[in-house]
């Protein structure tokens, strides 16, 4: 990832509505969730929750696919995991960190 993608995503998930979505589909893995799932889960009308996936759909966060008649939209793991390696290549010196040495030096 570089930095412009960094910032677009990051852009991305500034926003609650975009960040709660994004949090929703992590949760839901693999199997991804319908805009309706979502929208009653979240109680975010539709036309709000079609223009926040379309934001975190040209962010690259997210994924849509058509299954029959339903559109399933998943995170983008493999984004999600790029951006959180360049936020953190640099982390503790370079040195692998563990959870209570990232907490001790600051990262």
């Amino acid at each position: 990832m570089n930095e412009y993608s960094a910032v677009v995503s990051l852009a991305a998930l500034a926003q609650e509505v975009r960040l709660r979505v994004f949090r929703a589909l992590v949760v839901a893995g693999q199997d991804g969730l319908t805009p309706s799932s979502l929208a009653e889960q979240l109680e975010v009308a539709g036309n709000t929750l079609s223009f926040h996936l379309k934001e975190l759909s040209h962010a690259g966060l997210i994924t849509q696919e058509r299954q029959g008649r339903n559109l399933i939209y998943r995170a983008s793991f493999a984004t999600m995991n790029e951006l959180l390696a360049y936020l953190t290549e640099n982390c503790c010196q370079g040195q692998e960190c563990l959870a209570t040495e990232a907490a001790s030096c600051g990262c």
